[in-house]
């Protein structure tokens, strides 16, 4: 591929994942021509519209699919319907950046697997509290410096705020969303894989819960997982709980033990009364402090254009995206079921 600026369609605007998806990628100066959405997208539909005039609106997505100038579709639908479309985009030779979660079934995430091997386009998952987070490029950096020394553990806390009067119907429906921990857990699957360096792991228990939305019993707003891998440890919560009181949507943690310290990210907020995102802390043998990861930068989304460019796996090895769906999936099919 020349230098020419990468291309790009839009198949799905469900969730506003796909405005830090877009922004992210256009800020690489990769371009979009075309998006398309199946129906009206509850809400997301007028503010994308409004976001990028530029980009045209097509009725039929096969306009996108069939288009040889775009190299990239960037997916995010309503969970169940992600596969499929990613897959239609892979047999029409176009790479894929699918938001999380990039399936909700094992079925689905095996088709996905045999469209890559058939036909070696890229099919990357676009965890953002991983790699929208700057906090966690830091992490990563002081990480691989020793700074902790071998990660054991990882605890991952991904609460949100329901905003109940905002949702679309598929929210509230499992086989739509996937549960709660094919959808939101996925986040912190993934960042336990990544920061213990982990290639696999066991689902050593897990539960969902609906606690306190009888009104609404497809919601699930508790589920937790415990992981193992062969190297390390991995504890995750997630839930609906976000009380009003806090300043932003919910207060995503995460916790990096090692053997030699460990670091606390805040990703979005500090309750302790500091301005600003990207909080974090760092305890070791020789030092406690907190540090602001400001400007770390988000290098996923460079490296994911290197990546079509070049046909390399620097943004995520794909059999690692693989991996974080199946523990996703399998946290969730096998979940006691708690609560009311």
């Amino acid at each position: 591929m020349s230098d020419k600026p990468l291309t790009m369609g839009v198949l799905g605007i469900d969730h506003r994942h796909i405005f830090g998806q877009l922004n992210n990628m256009l800020n690489t100066g990769a371009i979009a021509t075309k998006w398309w959405t199946n129906g009206a997208a509850f809400g997301t539909t007028k503010d994308f519209a409004e976001s990028y005039p530029d980009i045209v609106h097509v009725s039929d997505k096969n306009e996108i699919l069939n288009d040889a100038s775009i190299d990239v579709v960037l997916i995010a639908a309503i969970p169940c319907e992600r596969a499929d479309l990613a897959i239609e985009a892979m047999l029409s030779g176009k790479d894929v950046m699918v938001d999380k979660p990039a399936c909700t079934t094992l079925e689905q995430l095996a088709r996905i697997k045999k469209t890559v091997a058939e036909t070696g386009r890229i099919w990357s998952v676009n965890f953002s509290e991983l790699f929208e987070v700057e906090a966690v490029t830091k992490a990563a950096e002081l990480v691989q410096s020793g700074k902790i020394g071998t990660v054991i553990q990882t605890i991952g806390l991904g609460p949100h705020r329901l905003n109940l009067p905002s949702r679309p119907d598929w929210f509230y429906d499992e086989a739509q969303y996937g549960g709660i921990l094919c959808d939101i857990a996925s986040h912190q699957v993934a960042q336990f894989l990544y920061f213990t360096g982990s290639s696999d792991a066991t689902v050593v228990a897990s539960s969902v819960g609906n606690y306190a939305n009888q009104k609404t019993p497809g919601l699930q707003d508790f589920g937790d997982i415990l992981l193992r891998s062969d190297r390390a440890q991995g504890y995750i919560r997630v839930d609906w709980f976000t009380p009003d009181g806090l300043p932003t949507w919910g207060d995503g943690r995460l916790t990096i033990l090692g053997t030699q310290g460990y670091i606390e990210l805040r990703k979005y907020v500090d309750i302790d009364g500091r301005a600003g995102k990207n909080h974090l802390f760092l305890v070791n043998g020789y030092t406690c402090e907190h540090i602001d990861a400001s400007g770390a930068g988000l290098p996923y989304f460079d490296n994911f254009v290197s990546d079509i460019k070049n046909r390399t796996a620097t943004a995520m090895d794909q059999q690692y995206a693989f991996k974080v769906m199946e523990l996703a999936i399998q946290a969730q099919l096998t979940a006691e079921k708690v609560g009311k």
